[in-house]
């Protein structure tokens, strides 16, 4: 793609089509164009409507996690009391399963088979010959983050390398949490409960790029939570919001408080840690997962207890899988990588085994800790290394020269907790370093409190790592439920959706208009001449910039006429883009992401004024946003999703 720098040597006017990939909207639609009327006036005013809210009878909660996942629920009618799922079947010795895998067996046939632990299990005791037709998925929402284009046609890898759409899992997942949550409720209840009756709260990374967001919602869709005409029926939630909300209710005996600072400055256990925000108090919530880190500043705003975002969500992969990596990278070292390779793809189930063994020794790493972490080796993995190098995996340890890990004569691995220390310390100081970065930016000057919540936040590691580092500059806090702190809060969310007030956007907005051209100012391969009309095309004309505040149900208007006064149609392109300072929809990074055509024919016999009134609409602050044109003269409206997935 060749992308013409703005203004350019080249002084003639040029009106052939431009060279950028994408071409000109004033140019590829014919007379479609829109030039805004001047004096554009925009207003800022929030939507009066936002507050109508539809009433259901529960809100349900799913948390959809890298590693683990589950539900909570509260009725309407008693907010306080949130019910966390039933305890799941299964489980694994040394972890606690309030949660379940977030794993997924298909048929050979493709079909959706169990979730969870019934996955895992049933997959384990399937002969390997025949374990190998079956699909077997692990981990598959952190593709939603690393995949740059996604769509809704990415494909997902099953661990016997067979490919299928991440839509049709993502789906399947969504939809058996909705059939476990309708039966559990019906069972409480004594009576059918409709998933109409259900108001759904989705889970997901506030830094997951707007494309992945979207990509949830669509699942949700074809799952059947909620249709795109009933769509308020689902809300997208932000983990670190969700945590964020439930951290201010939290009392004083449900945290663990890891500075040394005198306790809790004289409040009695049953104060809120509300009791001990004032007004305009800042705090951070960092949300460490199995995937990603995220990280959240809010600022209360007293009496409502509102929240405010300060500073836009920040974070990366850095999530407790960094640990497992680590740990696959290790064992490549002593047994080599060709041998990990293979073993993964003829020993599936094995390998999960091995995992497991891990995850729960993993979970006793502790600083202070002396005494050799042993982990299982599978009789598989060493008779298939026996096979596949001709001698043992004792030999191999021998050789590898790892000397931290020895082989134990009970067929085990022995870690010694220093080696244990390291397969953490690389995603931990990734972690650190964010937070570094944070702190330094005046948004988040004189934070009082860090909530550290998310799987990972068990990690007593990653604890004393935070409270080394940031211990002195405010009080560092980890709720008691430390796993199920997203979901309590995706509940009292879907509760009350208004309770974020004001959140920062994370794209710049606008929509491609034509303006008069002006020489000097506009480079010359934008001139179109149009019935004598000088216009520069491709102009982006901005509705909001990145990082800017907007209120919750923010209505941002412009007005605009059509370039040219015969037409018929207009359409209206929006588009988006990472950066502030975009001139034209032909910058590199811009992306359109939403259409309104607005038929003018039909003035029901009324004269056209001479000059037509388009008001666009775009309504910021929640998750998601919605564009609407209005033609003043006829009254005619559209409206727009933004869509990320289909442009």
């Amino acid at each position: 793609m060749a992308d013409k720098e703005a203004g350019s040597g080249d002084t003639g006017p040029r009106e052939t089509a431009p060279t950028s990939a994408y071409s000109s909207p004033a140019r590829s639609l014919g007379d479609t164009g829109i030039t805004p009327l001047s004096p554009s006036h925009i207003v800022n005013d929030a939507d009066p409507n936002v507050s109508e809210q539809p009433t259901f009878l529960v809100v349900v909660a799913i948390d959809f996690g890298t590693t683990s996942s589950g539900y909570a629920y509260s009725f309407t009618k008693e907010p306080e009391c949130i019910h966390v799922m039933r305890r799941w079947e299964g489980g694994d010795p040394g972890v606690s399963n309030q949660k379940t895998p977030t794993t997924i067996l298909l048929t050979p046939e493709r079909k959706f088979h169990s979730f969870g632990y019934a996955a895992r299990d049933f997959y384990h005791d399937l002969d390997p010959n025949e374990a190998k037709q079956w699909l077997y998925l692990e981990r598959f929402k952190m593709k939603l983050h690393t995949t740059g284009d996604l769509t809704l046609e990415t494909d997902l890898t099953a661990a016997n390398g067979k490919k299928i759409k991440a839509l049709e899992i993502f789906a399947y997942a969504l939809q058996y949490f909705k059939e476990q949550a309708l039966k559990e409720l019906s069972d409480q209840a004594g009576s059918e409960f409709e998933n109409s009756d259900v108001r759904w709260v989705i889970t997901v990374p506030a830094i997951w790029k707007q494309p992945a967001k979207q990509f949830m919602r669509q699942a949700a869709y074809q799952a059947g939570l909620a249709s795109p005409e009933n769509s308020e029926q689902l809300i997208i939630a932000l983990e670190p919001e969700a945590a964020s909300i439930y951290c201010r209710k939290l009392r004083l005996h449900q945290m663990i408080e890891l500075s040394s600072k005198a306790a809790v400055n004289g409040y009695s256990s049953r104060d809120t840690v509300g009791a001990g925000f004032a007004q305009g108090d800042k705090y951070v919530v960092v949300d460490s997962g199995g995937g990603t880190v995220d990280l959240t500043v809010h600022q209360i705003r007293l009496p409502e207890g509102h929240l405010k975002e300060l500073y836009k969500a920040t974070g990366g992969p850095y999530g407790s899988l960094g640990v497992d990596y680590e740990f696959e990278k290790l064992l490549c070292k002593i047994f080599g990588e060709d041998f990990i390779e293979q073993f993964k793809i003829k020993r599936p189930a094995a390998w999960v085994d091995l995992m497991i063994a891990f995850e729960s020794r993993k979970r006793a790493a502790a600083p202070d800790r002396t005494n050799p972490l042993n982990i299982t080796l599978p009789f598989s993995f060493i008779d298939y290394y026996k096979k596949f190098r001709g001698h043992s995996v004792e030999h191999a340890l021998r050789k590898s020269n790892v000397d931290f890990v020895k082989w134990s004569s009970q067929g085990m691995l022995r870690m010694s907790p220093d080696a244990m220390n390291a397969l953490f310390k690389p995603t931990i100081d990734s972690i650190i370093e964010h937070l570094r970065d944070l702190f330094q930016k005046p948004e988040v000057s004189a934070v009082k409190f860090l909530f550290l919540v998310g799987g990972f936040a068990e990690a007593p590691l990653l604890q004393q790592a935070v409270q080394a580092a940031f211990g002195d500059k405010c009080r560092i806090i980890i709720p008691q439920d430390v796993g199920l702190t997203i979901l309590k809060g995706a509940v009292l969310f879907g509760l009350d959706p208004a309770v974020i007030k004001v959140r920062r956007s994370p794209l710049t907005y606008g929509v491609g208009v034509l303006n008069r051209y002006v020489e000097g100012k506009h480079p010359p391969e934008k001139l179109l001449v149009k019935d004598g009309t000088r216009w520069c095309t491709d102009v982006f004309d901005k509705f909001i910039s990145a990082d800017q505040s907007v209120a919750l149900g923010e209505l941002v208007k412009r007005s605009y006429t059509p370039a040219k006064p015969s037409q018929l149609v207009i359409v209206i392109n929006v588009y988006s883009s990472e950066r502030d300072d975009v001139s034209f929809i032909t910058d590199p990074g811009v992306r359109k992401c939403g259409s309104l055509r607005l038929d003018l024919t039909g003035a029901g016999g009324a004269a056209v004024p001479a000059r037509r009134e388009i008001q666009t609409l775009m309504q910021f602050g929640d998750t998601e946003i919605k564009a609407t044109a209005v033609d003043i003269a006829t009254s005619k409206s559209v409206k727009v999703g933004i869509d990320f997935l289909n442009y």
